[in-house]
């Protein structure tokens, strides 16, 4: 049996003391390190970036297929509706989807919606260059914006649901997008993804993606760009997003294309 000092234990008490808040202190500085991006800072990066994702080739260089994905979601669209629709353009950063939009459907009416205000009147410009038709812009998150429900034809989601955080986010997101759109409506989604498997996961993400990454530049970028995913995005798997679709009520669902770790998709209302 130990036996302790009178002497010796108010050292004894500080000691644990001491450890205990360095206990706390670790706790905190894994959780700050592992913190995900507010909203603020996401907004305030993308106000800097507006000229570099004006520019397709140049914006989108870590997107795998970002110009093929844009030309087959909006001829996707403009082969299933005609003329005369309302589309939702979330998170449309300079606009590049709707731009490509109005160049293969007339009379279409168009919501902005994106966290960057210089984002945002980039894509009013250019889109007016386009278009007469009704535009709207709208700043802000579409989580939080009072939108009309069953309002519109099509709603574009691309490179913007990987910003939702835990499962009740993305769910409560879906449910919402689902109920602004008109009964015959659709949501076309175009976006980095995760895979269900951990050992694919590491393949197909950190080994294939990694090395194109280095392809574009060495690994000091690829180590860049991970460690910007990993502070800013929560991405979901494909199979994930494709199952809380039909949770929330879509009854067609159909995978455009997939590579690597990026997908695009779409869901009709009915």
């Amino acid at each position: 049996m130990c036996n302790i000092s009178k002497g010796n234990k108010p050292r004894l008490i500080l000691v644990f003391i001491f450890f205990g808040f360095f206990l706390i202190y670790l706790k905190l500085f894994s959780t700050f390190r592992t913190m995900k991006s507010t909203i603020e800072e996401i907004e305030k990066r993308f106000d800097q970036d507006v000229e570099r994702f004006s520019n397709l080739d140049t914006g989108q260089a870590t997107t795998l297929d970002a110009a093929f994905n844009l030309e087959l979601i909006t001829e996707a669209i403009a082969r299933h509706y005609s003329s005369g629709i309302s589309v939702l353009d979330i998170g449309c950063g300079a606009g590049n989807y709707s731009v490509k939009l109005c160049d293969k459907i007339k009379d279409v009416n168009y919501t902005l919606l994106d966290l960057s205000q210089p984002m945002l009147d980039r894509a009013v410009e250019r889109l007016k260059e386009k278009t007469k038709s009704e535009i709207t812009a709208l700043k802000g998150d579409f989580r939080d914006q009072e939108l009309p429900q069953g309002k519109y034809d099509v709603i574009m989601a691309t490179a913007v649901l990987h910003h939702l955080r835990d499962d009740n986010d993305w769910e409560t997101s879906f449910k919402k997008l689902y109920n602004l759109l008109k009964p015959t409506g659709s949501i076309w989604i175009f976006d980095l993804i995760e895979q269900n498997t951990e050992s694919l996961q590491q393949y197909v993400y950190n080994d294939l993606y990694g090395e194109y990454l280095v392809g574009l530049g060495d690994e000091n970028y690829r180590d860049k760009v991970f460690d910007y995913i990993k502070k800013e995005d929560s991405p979901r798997s494909l199979i994930y997003q494709l199952d809380l679709m039909k949770k929330v009520g879509f009854s067609h669902i159909d995978v455009l294309h997939k590579n690597l770790c990026f997908a695009s998709f779409v869901g009709f209302k009915e």
